[in-house]
């Protein structure tokens, strides 16, 4: 891959505010992962097609093409396994960039503070095609920097035998609820979560030949239905289980609706939708009202229930608990959602813990 290499790039016809533009979109890749994703695959397709107007990224348009369906076949599955920032599926499942519009500087899509750096590069690209090569392993070098920058190596336990729960406990929720001041904090419970089942999975009598899902992002839009839950349990190949964790969100009616939309969809025996902030009381009543719907047209069983209350009772099903705290660091050193601040404050709380 070119842009891993240490080969000087050939910029000298790029114009250093299109160099620019193209590393602030490198710069926010896990922020804003739909523009960075679009953007990988529009460059990549000219490279390829070179009298394409990329632009044009639906097939609607006169003389347009799939940009979705070229990323999802070629693109994310490629950064997926770069290990680089990728989309679940395409970055087109991001609302603002999949309005039927061609990406000129008419464009209404709502893309936010990077809408100019993206037009205005793909607008220099489309009338410089040849610089389309460039600019992709430009944009990659960048990205690629950037994830690098997030690694942090997190500190094996060293006396496994003074781990407690309630220590576990205490260092969880303060790793979850501290303000970090930057994006991607939502993820740590969804680990901790996906941590404790890889422990269950195998100890527990109920998830016998049961087997967890890989963990998806949580940049995927919830609207599209993709999968039933932030963490997914399958048996026989079936949808068993599904957890749905908020972290900073109260569980509301709609929240409900759309747990109810992805049951019917799905058809899990047990749905479960866990937040630190409980339920809004005001809509106690509708809450209430849907899980006895589902329950009696489709038998599944939806479970509320506080976050940090679930994890206390979860781990006392747990035989190791330095088991989980090992592989709950893993999933944490690994994630490329996470950011440097994250990583860095369970280093501290795993030294605590000792």
């Amino acid at each position: 891959m070119k842009a891993k290499e240490n080969s000087i790039l050939e910029r000298d016809s790029i114009p250093e505010n299109i160099l620019e533009n193209v590393k602030k979109i490198a710069e926010n890749c896990q922020k804003k992962k739909g523009v960075y994703t679009v953007l990988v695959t529009l460059l990549y397709y000219k490279t390829l097609n070179p009298n394409q107007d990329i632009r044009l990224h639906q097939e609607r348009f006169e003389g347009g093409f799939s940009g979705r369906g070229f990323d999802s076949k070629f693109v994310t599955p490629v950064l997926k396994k770069c290990g680089l920032p990728a989309m679940a599926e395409s970055g087109w499942l991001t609302r603002s960039l999949e309005q039927p519009y061609p990406y000129d500087f008419k464009y209404n899509g709502a893309i936010g503070f990077l809408k100019m750096p993206f037009l205005e590069t793909l607008d220099f690209v489309q009338k410089n095609e040849n610089c389309a090569k460039n600019l992709l392993i430009f944009l990659l070098k960048n990205v690629i920097s950037v994830s690098q920058s997030s690694i942090v190596k997190i500190n094996p336990i060293k006396d496994a035998e003074k781990l407690t729960i309630e220590k576990i406990v205490e260092a969880l929720s303060k790793h979850f609820l501290f303000q970090y001041g930057t994006h991607g904090g939502a993820k740590l419970p969804v680990l901790a979560f996906y941590a404790l089942y890889s422990n269950l999975i195998q100890e527990l009598k109920r998830y016998e030949n049961c087997t967890l899902a890989p963990l998806s992002s949580l940049t995927a839009s919830d609207k599209n239905n993709e999968t039933p839950g932030d963490i997914e349990i399958f048996k026989n190949g079936n949808v068993f289980e599904s957890i749905e964790i908020k972290l900073n969100k109260k569980i509301d009616s709609q929240i409900l609706r759309i747990a109810r939309d992805k049951i019917y969809k799905w058809n899990p025996n047990r749905y479960y939708i866990l937040s630190v902030l409980g339920i809004e009381s005001a809509e106690k009543c509708e809450i209430e009202k849907i899980v006895s719907e589902v329950s009696k047209n489709h038998g599944c069983q939806i479970i509320i229930n506080g976050l940090i209350p679930s994890i206390r009772y979860y781990l006392r099903l747990v035989e190791n608990l330095a088991e989980f705290v090992e592989y709950y660091s893993h999933l944490v050193e690994i994630d490329c959602e996470l950011q440097k601040a994250h990583k860095e404050k369970w280093n501290e709380l795993l030294s605590e813990l000792e």
